[in-house]
C-alpha cells in the first residue's frame, strides 16, 4: 500500500475554476477588488505583491507587475525601481516574520525555463530553512507548507504594514 499525504486544504485549489480562466490571471488579479480573497498583501504604483497559492514553501510571495510585461528588459526606470523597493520590502517582512536562514528570489521567463505563467513579469520571494528540502519533494514530488494561506496572509499583511 501507498502511503498517502492528507491534504484537504489543497482541494479548493485543484478545483478552482477561475485559475483556468482564458486571459491572464495576474491581469485578472490586477483588476479584481477583491485583495484578501486573492491574496493580494499591497499594491504599489506599478507592481502588487501577493502569496503565491501553490507555495514551494510557507511564505513564498510574488511582486507582480501591472503593465503585462514579459521581460526585465521591458520594464522602464520607474517600474524597476519600484519593482526592487517592494523585492526589499518582502524581504524584510520575510526575515522579521519567519526568521529563515535563506531566501531564494527570482523570475522565470518563457516555457522552456520553467515559467507557469508566461507572458507577465512576476519575481519570486521563498523563503528557506536549513533541511526544508527532504525526500518528499525530491522523491514524492510533494511539497510540505506548515501553514494555511490564509494564516501566511495575515502574518505578512502585518509585517509589511508595521514595516512602513
Amino acid at each position: 500500500m501507498k502511503d498517502r499525504l492528507y491534504a484537504p486544504w489543497r482541494s479548493s485549489y485543484l478545483m478552482d475554476e477561475s485559475a483556468r480562466e482564458d486571459g491572464c490571471l495576474f491581469c485578472r488579479i490586477r483588476d479584481e477588488e477583491t485583495d484578501p480573497k486573492n491574496f493580494v498583501l499591497e499594491r504599489g504604483d506599478r507592481w502588487y505583491t501577493i502569496i503565491n497559492r501553490f507555495p514551494y514553501t510557507t511564505g513564498h510571495v510574488m511582486v507582480v507587475c501591472n503593465r503585462h510585461v514579459e521581460c526585465l528588459a521591458d520594464l522602464d526606470d520607474t517600474e524597476g525601481a519600484e519593482l526592487t523597493a517592494l523585492l526589499a520590502r518582502c524581504e524584510r517582512a520575510l526575515r522579521r516574520e519567519y526568521r529563515p536562514d535563506g531566501i531564494n528570489m527570482g523570475a522565470t521567463l518563457g516555457r522552456s525555463a520553467g515559467a507557469g505563467i508566461m507572458g507577465h513579469l512576476h519575481v519570486h520571494l521563498v523563503p528557506r530553512w536549513h533541511g526544508d528540502t527532504n525526500f518528499m519533494s525530491t522523491i514524492g514530488e510533494t511539497r510540505v507548507v506548515s501553514e494555511d494561506l490564509g494564516d501566511t496572509y495575515r502574518r505578512l499583511k502585518k509585517a509589511l504594514a508595521s514595516s512602513e
